[in-house]
């Protein structure tokens, strides 16, 4: 297997992973997607809400809030041994908001919430939760816990998880007219017309759309657009909860994981066959 790093910043990146299957690529993702696990709000006690929002919609607005997630500094609520229902220390943050508009109309941003760990907070303190009204207040604790997407889609660490195979597009200069027909039609600029003709510039931006391949009187096509099956492009994005490369990271772990109890009881039904025999 090998892996070459496209782009990268922040909170996203683009890399190819070669010497992979499809199946292998596509367990990755669903990882990714349902077990890699992060910090969101999950319970709320609501003492004041004369907001317009009812309890309800109020406690689901704060917990699809991002949150910053120390993944070292906390324990999954069912591996805790606290077994308390809103958790302790070791497994869950307390965030509180008391906010009231007096004389004029406010918006209640993410900053407004404020945590007792400087670690876990919105990823942005500008994300809208409710508008108040003069004389509107709201008063609430809210519990933040470490949970999976599996279970609900506040607890994804990612906005986009994807992946596509590597393209590979192929010029016939021999019949190609350079007519720039599949310049035109390319939404992706994968390619060029040039006096030396048509030439490919940006092969990995290529979605395998196939509309060069359309686009072109030639026939057959002077154009071939194909992917590698044993290539892949993954683009990844996180929510800010936590850094992309912890991410791939923890899948990777968890997937080791997974494997490994597979292996175990496959041992252990082969073990008990052999004494049965």
């Amino acid at each position: 297997m090998d892996l070459r790093i496209l782009e990268k910043n922040e909170n996203s990146m683009r890399f190819v992973v070669t010497g992979i299957s499809t199946p292998l690529a596509n367990t990755l993702r669903r990882i990714i997607l349902a077990e890699v696990p992060c910090m969101a709000i999950d319970d709320v006690i609501m003492i004041e809400n004369s907001s317009v929002l009812h309890d309800e919609i109020l406690a689901l607005r704060l917990g699809l809030i991002p949150l910053k997630t120390d993944l070292d500094g906390y324990n999954l609520p069912e591996e805790c041994t606290c077994n308390s229902e809103l958790g302790c220390n070791l497994c869950r943050v307390v965030l509180t908001l008391d906010v009231e508009a007096v004389d004029e109309t406010r918006t209640v941003y993410s900053e407004d919430l404020v945590s007792e760990d400087p670690n876990i907070v919105p990823v942005s303190s500008k994300i809208p939760i409710v508008k108040l009204a003069p004389g509107q207040k709201v008063r609430l604790e809210a519990y933040a816990k470490l949970g999976r997407g599996v279970a609900h889609a506040k607890w994804q660490p990612v906005s986009a998880c994807a992946y596509r195979y590597v393209p590979t597009v192929e010029i016939d200069k021999d019949v190609c007219d350079n007519c720039g027909d599949c310049v035109d039609v390319c939404p992706v600029g994968v390619l060029e017309k040039t006096e030396d003709g048509v030439k490919v510039v940006n092969e990995f931006e290529c979605t395998l759309c196939e509309d060069c391949v359309d686009a072109c009187k030639k026939n057959p096509a002077a154009i071939k657009v194909s992917g590698n099956r044993e290539a892949f492009v993954f683009y990844i994005e996180s929510t800010g909860a936590l850094p992309v490369e912890r991410i791939i990271t923890e899948a990777l772990e968890i997937y080791k994981s997974k494997f490994k109890e597979f292996a175990n009881q496959i041992a252990v039904i082969r073990n008990g066959s052999e004494k049965t025999d």
